[in-house]
């Protein structure tokens, strides 16, 4: 096969041999897994066992001898037996894969590159010292690879074995760098993505309102990338970070008391660890000898559900830390399946008598106080037995079961099983395929699929730091992130359950800055990050309805601010109104007005065969009230809400009703100059100005009135309008003109007939007539023209709905000037002078002379 070129431990002894002797030997030591059963179907494993590799510096003289690796990790070697648990319990399943049985090899990556990639490279070759002429054409040694832990060996896994094709699964490697479908073309993994963590720790710093944080990373891919992705989404919610601090467990106590230091010194109370657990405890181990509190660490899934963390009491500055961890589960049966683990089962294993040696802190070298082999793994407490926090080993369970279900479907689509010819076996190309479409529910009820990136859906428990009753710490659940769900339904909490930093139970205040209240904005602090900045206050005619706003803003034209600057207050609509005191009293002078004209026309009916009425043409008298009563009325238009139809009713009605009004008084002023003409000897001026020409003067001098209307409404007419500048606090709504030159065209015309009427009346006023009805006409006019003359000024100046009122005001008392001067003497002499009401008292004067 072409991957056997990978190999650089191989030698070809090529010279003076013939092609059938030419071999391959292994120059180096071969690479031999720590636990291994061969089976019809192998799968491969590799856990970091051992926590570090001694390096060692070779002389390139000798063959170099084996890695030697220390310090066995009871969590890795715990991800290992779960992996075996796994494959014993689908050998056992009459279900999945029926006829087939699963084989393992696992090999230790010593939390090194190097060992990882030689781990890789073992589980794709084999490991025989020499190489036959079939090596190259027999099927790989395994089907699938599951691990690495982490994500920098991981990476490298990938990409020496992804072009061959060969699945790489991995339990708890979670750099966002491996979602890249081009670099790492096999790779899958049953844990989230580092993507979701990072958006799902910005999520919930935003959502405690924690705008001014410090992070501290490992300097790893696992860390790096992290902490890259939650810096990208923190600075687009507006989260700012005061430093970052990149810490690896190799580096110097100088670089460990550096970022303390630096901690301790921020402003910023919020501290997101993005850190491995490895990296961690060099860095708390610092800040407990220093002594530092009142931190709220927010931490990643590598290390917030650390029992060897939550169980040292020294570490108590953590309670109250919260961050998300892979969701729990439980593993029926796991428990009874570790305990059992005995280096009885497999006396030439040296790495169960290690592990053995490690868990009860014993040799089996030593005689005296050593090792037996009886004590009981059950009856033992520490990270190894205790099984309340499987998160981690469900997902490395969960890996073992993502490869047999690929292979189940394998090899039902083709009808394949281990008696059939070598060329039907399942490939790692096949797997790699079926992998890709993988579905399926495992018993602890959960779906499990993976996306074009080889990522399954992203759930997370928020747990949070609680202090337990023997003084450690417990894990306590108190939310969810699902981002299965939408956006705004992803995070969950529970804060009635939440504990925080120095177990209190009010949430901690980070900011770099005090928020801004209402009715002021932010003004970013100059050379400072965002979130520091200084509170100002909105300028006139702007506010801010929010907290921390940026920018204020004009209200609309329809509201205006209030005092505080923080809200906009719908403004009062403002006209004068029928129900409000103003508009009821000038509706009642209206009606008074109608009711005293009808009364004058009643009394007039009454009385209409008496020379009083029949003087000066009583047909014009009875028009004269007709019209007075139109003009109280149309008062009447005024009030009350403007609309398109009432704005041009107000205008039109009262300008032709008076000009109807004037007319009438116009004519029996001509009436009062002809009469007396007519005296004269000689003069028949009277038949010029009868009956018939009095109607047709009033109806023309009406007609030319309604003609200026008309033209007003066709060409501009009055529309309601909003006056939104008079007062800040009001609208005014009023007619608007349309066309100014109409109103004033309307008002002047009327004008001039009023002064015509009332220099005809003042000559008219001496004339030799016992009742001359001159006089009390012009002194109606003078009101008249009084009243109308002051009316402009004070149109003008009036503001809102008194400018309303003026114009009431001003029909009213002109209408009551016309109705009592010309027709309260003549109601005076009928009721109350009826000897009066004769032709000879009303002609005594002119005969005398």
């Amino acid at each position: 096969m072409a991957k056997r070129t990978v190999s650089l431990l191989l030698l070809v002894h090529s010279i003076h041999l013939p092609a059938s002797e030419q071999v391959c030997r292994l120059l180096g030591q071969p690479a031999l897994p720590l636990l291994s059963t061969e089976r019809d179907i192998n799968i491969g494993a590799i856990f970091s066992i051992h926590r570090s590799a001694l390096l060692k510096t070779h002389s390139f003289t000798s063959k170099p001898e084996q890695t030697t690796c220390v310090r066995l990790n009871l969590r890795e070697f715990k991800f290992a037996q779960t992996f075996i648990f796994a494959i014993e319990e689908i050998n056992n399943s009459t279900k999945l894969l029926p006829g087939v049985s699963l084989g393992y090899k696992i090999y230790d990556g010593c939390n090194s590159i190097a060992q990882t990639i030689i781990a890789g490279m073992a589980l794709m070759n084999g490991y025989e010292e020499t190489l036959s002429g079939t090596s190259c054409s027999r099927p790989p040694a395994m089907q699938a690879i599951v691990g690495e832990s982490t994500s920098s060996p991981t990476i490298a896994l990938a990409s020496v074995v992804g072009p061959f094709s060969l699945p790489v699964i991995s339990h708890f490697a979670t750099c966002a760098c491996l979602s890249n479908r081009k670099r790492y073309p096999s790779f899958f993994r049953t844990i989230p993505s580092d993507y979701y963590q990072s958006s799902a720790l910005v999520q919930l710093v935003k959502y405690f309102g924690w705008t001014w944080v410090g992070t501290v990373r490992s300097r790893s891919d696992y860390g790096n990338n992290g902490i890259a992705a939650f810096e990208e989404s923190a600075k687009q919610e507006g989260i700012c970070i005061e430093y970052s601090e990149a810490i690896l467990r190799t580096d110097p106590q100088e670089q460990f008391l550096k970022t303390m230091e630096i901690i301790k010194q921020g402003t910023a109370r919020v501290v997101v660890a993005f850190v491995s657990f490895g990296d961690f405890i060099p860095l708390v181990k610092v800040i407990a000898e220093h002594n530092i509190t009142g931190l709220q660490w927010v931490g990643s899934e590598s290390w917030i559900t650390s029992r060897n963390l939550a169980e040292t009491k020294e570490y108590h500055f953590l309670s109250g830390a919260v961050g998300f961890a892979v969701v729990n589960a439980n593993l029926v049966g796991l428990r009874e399946f570790l305990v059992n683990v005995h280096p009885g089962q497999e006396p030439n294993n040296n790495i169960l008598k290690e592990f053995w040696e490690t868990a009860f802190q014993c040799s089996f070298r030593n005689i005296e106080g050593g090792c037996t082999g009886l004590e009981k793994l059950a009856e033992l407490k520490n990270e190894y037995t205790d099984i309340s926090e499987l998160r981690i080993e469900h997902k490395a369970y969960t890996a073992v079961y993502a490869v047999a279900h690929a292979l189940h479907n394998f090899l039902k689509d083709f009808k394949s099983y281990i008696n059939s010819s070598k060329e039907e076996l399942p490939t790692p190309q096949k797997v790699l395929q079926y992998m890709k479409d993988v579905r399926f529910t495992i018993k602890t009820g959960e779906h499990i699929f993976f996306d074009a990136s080889g990522d399954p859906v992203a759930r997370y428990d928020l747990v949070n730091w609680q202090p337990a009753e023997d003084g450690s710490l417990q894990f306590k659940h108190v939310g969810v992130y699902d981002s299965s769900l939408p956006s705004e339904q992803r995070l969950q909490i529970n804060l009635e359950h939440m504990l925080w930093a120095g177990h209190i139970r009010k949430m901690p205040v980070s900011m770099c800055s005090e928020s801004c209240l209402p009715g002021n904005r932010k003004a970013v602090q100059k050379g400072r990050p965002v979130c520091c900045y200084d509170c100002i206050t909105c300028a006139e005619g702007e506010i801010s309805n929010g907290t921390d706003s940026s920018d204020c803003f004009p209200c609309d034209l329809e509201y205006w601010l209030n005092e505080s600057k923080d809200r906009c207050v719908l403004k009062v609509v403002e006209f004068l109104s029928y129900t409000e005191i103003m508009g009821m009293v000038l509706c009642i002078f209206s009606f008074i007005g109608v009711l005293l004209t009808a009364f004058v026309s009643f009394l007039f009916y009454l009385h209409k065969e008496t020379p009083i009425v029949r003087a000066n043409n009583s047909e014009l008298s009875f028009l004269l009230l007709f019209s007075l009563s139109l003009c109280f009325l149309c008062s009447l238009t005024v009030i009350g809400r403007p609309t398109e139809w009432s704005c041009m009713l107000r205008h039109t009605a009262f300008g032709i009703t008076f000009v109807l009004c004037i007319s009438c008084v116009l004519g029996k002023t001509i009436v009062v100059l002809m009469a007396f003409r007519a005296t004269l000897p000689g003069n028949n001026v009277m038949k010029w100005f009868g009956p018939v020409q009095q109607r047709l003067s009033v109806v023309s001098l009406t007609l030319i009135q309604v003609l200026i209307c008309v033209l007003w409404l066709t060409i501009s007419p009055p529309f309601p309008y909003m006056n939104l500048n008079y007062y800040r606090e009001r609208i005014i709504l009023e007619c608007n003109l349309g066309s100014a030159l109409g109103f004033w065209a309307v008002l002047g015309y009327t004008g001039l007939l009023s002064i015509l009427c009332f220099v005809l009346a003042f000559l008219a006023r001496k004339l030799p007539d016992n009742f001359n009805e001159a006089k009390f006409i012009t002194f109606s006019m003078l009101i008249f023209c009084a009243v109308w003359l002051t009316f402009i000024p004070a149109y003008v100046s009036s503001p809102g709905k008194f400018t309303v009122a003026v114009e009431i005001f001003a029909i009213l008392v002109s209408s009551f000037g016309l109705l009592f001067c010309i027709f309260a003497p003549k109601c005076y002499i009928i009721l109350l002078k009826p000897e009066k009401n004769t032709k000879k008292q009303m002609m005594g004067k002119s005969s005398s002379s």
